[in-house]
């Protein structure tokens, strides 16, 4: 018997058992809706008994061949869908309204009277529809449960109740292999609460804890398509308190031809708690700064240069030029573009900004009319053990570019700055300082808009912080952090992007843009937090260890220095810092004089000019503290 029962799951029944089986539950149908037509009148006339042979002769010779012309019988039964359901409601009711159809030609034409009773009709259809439609389902979840017991499965709480939670269920529900059952739904909306979903309560989002200990939650699953980072870190944090796993539902545009599928719910991440609301820009004044107009983007291959230019696409430029020194990240970047934007012209050049001759041939020939200036030395330790190559690049390649705008009547000169370039306590700040100044003040006699846009750490950076811990977590540790106390500010590599363009836009030449960065975070409790969702804990899996401050590292960033203050702009998360204005001929003299230094190699020597040309910068933790 148990060989019988595991050869009806093991094989699918033959496709005409199936049509056989469907017309001979019409026949009980249709012999049940006779029952009750006349069970109430225990007459029946002798015109309807002899009408009973072909009755039924004829409604199961529609409903044959219905199902025939249809193929409903040729649907896997364990698997049947809302597809399939509605497809046997639309066939039995056609077959119905036929039936009607012939017993008024039968009234009218034949025979004078119905052949069949329209009441019997209806129950038969109501009868039909009922046994055909539950015995599917009951046959699917009799092979949900045998190939995947309830006990055996994982129990889940879905956060939304609303579309996206339903489909989130339904996915749970559709896939055999998955061992995971939604207990309950949580939502904010009072409306909802107490109701159920297909047999799942709705509940607030007060009662998680209590959920989370009774059902023995092991998995919560947000399916809000916007919801806010401060709601989510709240979820998550309640979930890695109770050592629940938390995933998230993708965008819908993300969904595979338009279905959710279980293996697109993904892990929460870090940067998916980082994030903050979506940014509103000025597409209007974006666009009118950028439609039909020759963009030059310098550090393309970078993390923000490149996003630039994904932004930049979205805008119909004219042409788009990629320029880089770094050949296998622009080869990587021109390949992206060839497949994703395929209607923008573009072309990348391999040049060095360090290269005057090389960058004024670019400019000669390509005539951009709008540049943003990208390309740069950024990481902290490394130019502070080589100021040399920050003067080289971060301030001779600023010169070179912001010289050659000017000289090519550029319109508009975006400089990407850094938040380091305040106060600074390291050679890779200042350098960034010295080239604010010196753009600043060419500004002042130049047809060209030069704007700078300052901002921190970008999130999934080349050489940030979250990267590099993941690394480590997957290595199994340990977690390398400078300092217990340490903060830094975040955004994401879109958004950071994004703002630049509208600081660029909306510029007016000569300001300092200075982006709303939010809070900041705290690294050890990013670091503490990426090891829980991970599915790790600190000290049994992962360890944390402190190395010291590296030369030249704040334990604080900040955005604008001690002396400056800012101007609102239409735009919440941008802002005009006021800085020191400096004269543009004593700033070329001192700063053509910190180049030429470079041949010298002497560090002591050009950190010393750094600083006379920026009293703030007060190195830390750093062999050039003694030069203060």
């Amino acid at each position: 018997m148990y060989r019988l029962f595991k050869l009806f799951w093991q094989y699918n029944l033959p496709r005409w058992s199936i049509l056989f089986i469907d017309t001979f539950v019409c026949a009980l149908a249709l012999t049940l809706a006779f029952f009750i037509r006349f069970y109430f009148d225990s007459v029946m006339s002798v015109q309807d008994k002899q009408n009973l042979p072909y009755d039924f002769l004829i409604v199961l010779s529609i409903r044959f061949i219905s199902f025939y012309i249809s193929k409903t019988y040729k649907g896997v039964v364990r698997y049947t869908s809302t597809r399939d359901t509605m497809r046997i409601f639309v066939v039995i009711l056609s077959g119905s309204f036929l039936l009607f159809a012939l017993n008024i030609i039968s009234l009218n034409y034949i025979l004078g009277y119905y052949f069949i009773p329209n009441s019997v009709i209806i129950i038969d259809a109501l009868v039909s529809l009922f046994v055909m439609i539950t015995s599917r389902l009951a046959v699917k979840a009799l092979y949900s449960e045998i190939k995947n017991p309830t006990k055996e499965k994982i129990n889940v709480l879905i956060y939304g109740a609303g579309e996206a939670g339903i489909i989130t269920k339904r996915t749970l529900d559709r896939d055999a292999a998955i061992k995971y059952k939604a207990v309950a739904f949580i939502d904010a909306d009072e409306d909802k609460l107490g109701r159920s979903i297909e047999g799942v309560f709705i509940y607030p989002q007060s009662k998680m804890p209590e959920l989370i200990k009774e059902h023995e939650i092991e998995l919560v699953i947000i399916a809000i398509q916007k919801i806010s980072s401060q709601k989510k870190n709240e979820i998550t944090d309640l979930c890695l308190e109770n050592n629940v796993k938390v995933l998230t539902v993708p965008p819908v545009t993300n969904w595979i031809n338009g279905e959710l599928s279980f293996n697109q719910i993904k892990s929460i991440k870090i940067e998916d708690l980082l994030e903050r609301d979506p940014i509103k820009l000025d597409d209007v004044t974006i666009s009118a700064q950028l439609k039909n107009k020759v963009v030059l983007i310098t550090g393309a291959a970078g993390s923000i240069g490149s996003e630039l230019a994904r932004q930049c696409a979205n805008y119909s430029p004219k042409k788009i030029y990629l320029l880089d020194q770094a050949e296998s990240p622009l080869h990587e970047l021109e390949l992206e573009f060839n497949e994703k934007f395929k209607d923008t012209a573009f072309e990348v050049v391999i040049a060095d900004i360090r290269n005057v001759e090389r960058l004024k041939h670019v400019f000669k020939s390509f005539q951009p009319q709008i540049v943003f200036h990208a390309a740069a030395y950024k990481h902290v330790p490394m130019m502070e053990n080589n100021p040399s190559e920050s003067i080289f690049t971060n301030i001779l390649g600023t010169k070179n570019t912001a010289d050659l705008a000017n000289e090519f009547k550029v319109e508009r000169f975006v400089f990407v700055s850094t938040d380091k370039a305040v106060n600074p306590t390291n050679v890779m700040g200042a350098s960034k300082r010295i080239a604010e100044i010196y753009i600043q003040s060419l500004g002042k006699k130049s047809q060209t808009k030069f704007i700078t846009t300052r901002f921190g750490n970008v999130l999934g950076s080349n050489g940030s912080v979250i990267p590099r811990f993941k690394k480590q977590i997957e290595e199994g540790g340990p977690i390398t952090i400078t300092h217990p106390d340490i903060t830094r500010y975040f955004m994401t590599i879109p958004e950071a992007s994004q703002l630049v363009l509208e600081a660029g836009s909306i510029g007016k030449g000569g300001e300092i843009f200075v982006f709303n960065m939010g809070k900041s975070v705290k690294i050890l409790d990013l670091a503490r937090k990426m090891i829980l969702l991970s599915g790790l804990k600190e000290n049994r899996d992962i360890k944390i260890v402190f190395t010291g401050l590296r030369p030249g590292e704040k334990l604080y960033e900040e955005l604008l220095a001690d002396t400056e203050n800012t101007l609102p702009t239409h735009h919440e998360q941008i802002l005009i810092g006021k800085v020191r204005e400096y004269d543009y001929e004593e700033v070329k003299n001192i700063i053509n004089v910190l180049i030429k230094l470079f041949n010298t190699q002497n560090n002591e020597l050009i950190v010393q000019r750094m600083k006379d040309l920026v009293p703030e910068f007060k190195s830390n933790n750093s062999v050039f503290q003694k030069l203060d």
